[in-house]
């Protein structure tokens, strides 16, 4: 039986994706392998988000061919769709394959020879890529990630995702749905939509169809239908983050009070500079109304510091804003040029080094946020998914609120969604659960 083993950089996205990739080796007769096993077949899945696309691919590259030199090593994903010619001329890779083309890689592989000079490359233009695959993750059995939705039609100034994935284009809500099934099936306790835009869910067409469907139809059908405990939305748009979807999910049972909302910049010149589809007071205003409906909701937020003519005046406009807004975690970003985009072309580029203090500031403004978020749920109860695993005597898992939880390990937690109060916070930031037989004090907690 040939051996294959796959290695994934970038979003939740790109997981979903190469689960389904996983599946379609799987039925042509592979045995999947850890990645750092020798292997006949490397297929690596690639992001261009990341800042340093091309040299984390090659180190990946070194990876395999260390594990087994004549490996034969394919690429894919949103960097291969963007540099296929840049890829194809490193080093020991045979095969690079595009946004369409990657489920489709064992129709691709030949005589697995590898091929000693430039990378065979099958990539269809971006403008094809409309047809829409359902994929999911469940990598840890704790929680799986549905995509629902592909591609985006949004022109932010900064980003190549719609040239890397092309159109916005969703599954049908009965695909949907089967997929929450298959994932219940397997015991998996919640499940996280996913999507390079999911909030433009209902985009596209599916065969010669046309979408009938919106987010908060599919919201309404997974809450009615999908026999899991929770439902997380990745991330969404605050845009499309509509009041109807706040408060029906708010609501609900199964979907959690967490919302991820990209904000990118708290001033309005740099968002019409970067050509969001909202400005700032819309963004309160969303956040106010998650929050009088509910005040235990955890807000996660995107921001980019760097941005071409981001002064120090417009950075400490972000920085108060998200400051004075109950938010409760930062993502931070530090602009990167991406060739192809209208942002390398404006004028006001930042030094590097001022990019990172700002990267800094706002990541500790995060910690203090998440501080800040943790104390106020002390004495509360709240349930809780246990992963699965015994990490040194420990065990993790993450509150309905998306609060990170570290207890002592006990089998009959794992897997499963309990309700108990938090008590206190630990040295390294993690809630502290009010159990019995607890034996150290919470202050000491992280180093025994």
């Amino acid at each position: 039986m040939p051996s294959v083993a796959f290695h994934t950089l970038g979003c939740k996205l790109n997981f979903a994706e190469t689960s389904t990739i996983a599946k379609d080796f799987k039925s042509n007769g592979f045995e999947e392998v850890s990645f750092k096993n020798a292997a006949d077949v490397y297929v690596i899945n690639t992001c261009s988000v990341t800042e340093n696309a091309d040299r984390e691919c090659r180190n990946i590259v070194g990876r395999a061919l260390r594990a087994n030199p004549d490996g034969f090593i394919v690429i894919v994903g949103c960097y291969a769709q963007l540099k296929p010619k840049q890829i194809m001329e490193m080093p020991g890779v045979d095969l690079v394959l595009g946004a369409t083309e990657k489920f489709n890689v064992t129709q691709f592989l030949g005589a697995l020879k590898k091929t000693h000079g430039n990378a065979n490359v099958h990539s269809c233009e971006i403008s094809k890529a409309d047809s829409f695959v359902s994929s999911y993750s469940a990598g840890d059995r704790t929680r799986a990630f549905l995509k629902v939705q592909d591609g985006c039609d949004y022109k932010c100034t900064y980003c190549t995702i719609p040239l890397a994935r092309g159109i916005s284009r969703s599954d049908t809500l009965e695909n949907v749905i089967l997929r929450a099934q298959e994932i219940a099936e397997k015991g998996i306790r919640e499940i996280v939509l996913t999507g390079v835009n999911v909030g433009d869910y209902g985009k596209g067409e599916f065969g010669n169809k046309r979408h009938e469907n919106t987010f908060l139809d599919l919201v309404q059908a997974l809450d009615d239908r999908a026999e899991v405990d929770r439902i997380r939305i990745s991330s969404i748009e605050p845009n499309l983050l509509r009041n109807e979807i706040i408060e029906f999910t708010q609501q609900s049972s199964k979907f959690v009070p967490h919302f991820h909302i990209p904000l990118q910049s708290g001033s309005d010149v740099i968002l019409k500079k970067m050509k969001r589809r909202y400005m700032s007071n819309l963004y309160a205003q969303r956040v106010e109304t998650i929050k009088s409906i509910n005040p235990d909701t955890c807000i996660g937020v995107d921001v980019i510091v760097g941005f071409p003519g981001e002064t120090e005046e417009l950075f400490l406009e972000t920085y108060d804003f998200i400051n004075n807004l109950p938010v409760s975690y930062l993502h931070v970003f530090t602009y990167s040029e991406r060739s192809d985009t209208l942002a390398t072309k404006m004028q006001g580029v930042v030094p590097i080094q001022e990019r990172k203090r700002r990267n800094k500031m706002l990541r500790i403004l995060s910690e203090k946020k998440k501080r800040a978020f943790y104390e106020t749920q002390l004495g509360k109860e709240r349930p809780i998914l246990f992963e699965g695993e015994n990490r040194k005597g420990f065990m993790y898992g993450y509150t309905d609120n998306y609060i990170r939880i570290k207890t002592y390990w006990n089998p009959e937690l794992a897997l499963q969604t309990k309700t108990f109060c938090l008590s206190s916070i630990s040295d390294d930031g993690f809630a502290i659960l009010d159990i019995q037989n607890r034996t150290a004090n919470a202050t000491n907690f992280s180093r025994i």
